[in-house]
C-alpha cells in the first residue's frame, strides 16, 4: 500500500559527511551490517573535524544516515516478497516515510578527517546524519537530572 508524500513539515537535516562502502547497488548491499563485514569509510566535512575529539574512548558507535536512494511511500511492505504484508514500522526496511538508516559499528581506527568502521549496511556514498557512541558503552559525563531517576510508578 502507497501513501502520498509531501510536504508535511519539515526537518533541517545537515548532511556532516559521507559514507564510502563497497556496495553501489541495493541489490549486492547486506541487509545487516556485520562486526566482521568489509572496512568501510565515514569521511567528515568541514567544519565537523574536531567533532571527533574523544572518538577514539568508544569501540563501537552508532551510525545514522540518509537512505537516499530509498522510497518513502509505503505503508505496508512484503518483506519477504511472498505476498504477506507487515506495517513499514514492524521492519527494518530502508523503505520508510523518513529514510534514517542506524547501524552499531565497530571502530577500527582514525585518520583525519575519516573514520574507519565495520558493521555498515548502506550504498557507497551515502550522506552522514550523526554519530554517537553506541547508547550501552556509554556513561552520561554530564550532572543528572531528576528525569534520570524516574521510574514505572
Amino acid at each position: 500500500m502507497q501513501v502520498k508524500t509531501g510536504p508535511f513539515d519539515s526537518a533541517g537535516i545537515t548532511f556532516i559527511g559521507r559514507i564510502h562502502t563497497p556496495w553501489k547497488d541495493r541489490l549486492e548491499c547486506p541487509r545487516q551490517g556485520r562486526p566482521d563485514g568489509p572496512t568501510c569509510r565515514i569521511e567528515l566535512f568541514h567544519p565537523w573535524h574536531q567533532a571527533l575529539d574523544g572518538i577514539t574512548d568508544f569501540e563501537r558507535l552508532e551510525i545514522l544516515y540518509w537512505l537516499h536512494h530509498s522510497r518513502r511511500d509505503l505503508v505496508l511492505q512484503s518483506p519477504a516478497n511472498d505476498g504477506s504484508l507487515r506495517g513499514t514500522f514492524a521492519l527494518r526496511s530502508p523503505v520508510r516515510p523518513n529514510p534514517i538508516g542506524t547501524s552499531i559499528v565497530k571502530l577500527l581506527r582514525v585518520e583525519g578527517d575519516s573514520l574507519f568502521v565495520r558493521g555498515l549496511d548502506c550504498l557507497d556514498g551515502t550522506p552522514l546524519l550523526d554519530i554517537k557512541p553506541d547508547r550501552t558503552l556509554f556513561t552520561p559525563i554530564a550532572p543528572p537530572q531528576p528525569g534520570d531517576f524516574q521510574t514505572e510508578q
